[in-house]
């Protein structure tokens, strides 16, 4: 009932849909001994939402350039983004996950929302995965005009602020991937003034970093509301 609600349409493979919401934490062992997840779902649902979100900005703002466009999409299919629109849209009381990492979990709802449209796409194909992605979540919970308005580079802000503020900002990334042959693992630390201000994780050095910033960035606005940078 909640599957043909969300969708809008009646799924016709369901067990795509099953394998969807499986984190690797929870895989399942066919009979082959094949792990079953939803990583290949969520590899094949990253492409096709960048894709349909392109094709959608495209044509909703026809004048705006290719800048524009890419700041845009990259709003749109960023990783607390899309782990917001799961909750939203109550996927996240559907996934199994064993995991108990703070850092894997921070990953696992976002994934979980592409490996649903990995899903879509290979039920029904491209049209209707498009339609679900635009009329389904970005109609009915995405405010575009906020998304513009929406600074999402905290490295960028943090580097502004402490520049203003004569703060010395350091950053500190480690690969902290297994050698297993699987996704890339970084972990980025913020120093404001020699003191730990923001630590983040991220598939990528630029990912971590914009998570470590966005977690010092908060604290600037706790500590100093006004902005003004005094102690």
């Amino acid at each position: 009932m909640f599957l043909r609600s969300l969708l809008g349409f009646y799924p016709t493979n369901l067990r795509i849909y099953d394998i969807a919401v499986i984190h690797k934490s929870a895989s399942k062992v066919d009979s082959q001994g094949n792990y079953i997840n939803n990583e290949r779902l969520e590899y094949l649902g990253d492409a096709i939402l960048g894709a349909a979100i392109a094709d959608f900005l495209y044509n909703r703002f026809p004048n705006q350039d290719e800048g524009y466009l890419t700041q845009m999409r990259s709003k749109l299919v960023n990783r607390s983004f899309l782990t917001q629109l799961t909750y939203q849209i109550g996927l996240n009381h559907y996934i199994q996950s064993n995991t108990t990492s703070t850092i894997e979990s921070s990953h696992i709802y976002g994934d979980t929302l592409e490996a649903l449209i990995g899903a879509i796409y290979l039920d029904k194909g491209f049209h209707e995965t498009k339609k679900f992605i635009t009329r389904k979540l970005l109609n009915n919970y995405v405010n575009l005009v906020e998304v513009q308005n929406t600074n999402t580079n905290y490295k960028s802000q943090l580097i502004e602020w402490s520049q203003k503020n004569k703060r010395a900002v350091s950053f500190d990334t480690v690969d902290e991937s297994k050698n297993d042959g699987k996704q890339p693992w970084f972990v980025a630390s913020i120093e404001v003034n020699e003191e730990l201000w923001g630590k983040g994780s991220g598939t990528s050095k630029k990912e971590a970093q914009q998570n470590a910033s966005k977690v010092a960035i908060d604290k600037i606005n706790k500590s100093f509301p006004d902005d003004d940078g005094s102690v």
